[in-house]
């Protein structure tokens, strides 16, 4: 009798023309907010002033989930985005977690430890809930990794306050190759996962008046052209 039934509503949908209603699509990634920037999570934004998640050069975000921080990252380019946990604001002896577009149009994240100027990768991958996409010519990607961890050189304790070495690049294959500038921007102190802050830090295209050599140069050519020549 069911079967029946069935049978009659798939006869009268096909001949009505309407036909049964499906599932609404689902976002495969959900866009990163930035209102929430120092209310519900911290950020970093590198670049022109004002941009967003999907306009600055670089961008993170981080926020305490339960036992896990959440991290969102996004960069201007095709290849990786990265963020290096570091004791100092220097490259070399960091955990490092990036996130590569492949070969395949799939972004994924990889974890790698700094040898210097070089980035091992580690097969030891504290990352889960991954997920990532390429559009707009920009790699954007989030993942969650635990707060606490057994103690272990290449996997930092996100409860104690390091250096966030932020880092972005092309990739050949699937495999990360330099990053796109001399020297990445480096947070100006340590960050706490328990203290969220909305800080932008602009690219070099938006310093250039803004260092106290060009401003000393500034305010000593309106002088010589407010005294005038002798």
């Amino acid at each position: 009798f069911l079967f029946l039934v069935f049978y009659l509503v798939m006869i009268y949908s096909d001949y009505t023309g309407y036909p049964f209603p499906t599932a609404p699509p689902v976002d495969p990634f959900a866009k990163i907010r930035v209102d929430d920037c120092g209310k519900t999570k911290g950020c970093f934004r590198y670049g022109k002033p004002g941009c967003n998640a999907e306009t600055c050069d670089y961008f993170l975000s981080y926020r305490r989930i339960g036992a896990d921080v959440e991290f969102e990252l996004s960069a201007d380019t095709d290849g990786w985005v990265a963020v290096g946990f570091s004791s100092d604001k220097k490259m070399g002896g960091d955990d490092v977690m990036a996130c590569v577009h492949d070969d395949n149009g799939r972004v994924r994240i990889h974890h790698f430890y700094n040898v210097g100027q070089w980035a091992k990768e580690i097969q030891r991958n504290p990352a889960r809930d991954e997920e990532g996409v390429f559009e707009n010519n920009r790699v954007t990607c989030r993942f969650k990794r635990p707060v606490y961890v057994p103690r272990e050189e290449t996997i930092v304790d996100l409860h104690l306050s390091w250096y966030y070495l932020f880092a972005w690049g092309p990739a050949i294959q699937g495999s990360i190759t330099r990053h796109d500038i001399d020297s990445p921007p480096v947070s100006e102190r340590v960050v706490s996962i328990y203290k969220y802050e909305d800080i932008f830090m602009p690219s070099a295209a938006y310093q250039t008046f803004s260092s106290p050599f060009c401003l000393l140069l500034i305010v000593a050519l309106t002088f010589y052209l407010l005294m005038g020549t002798p």
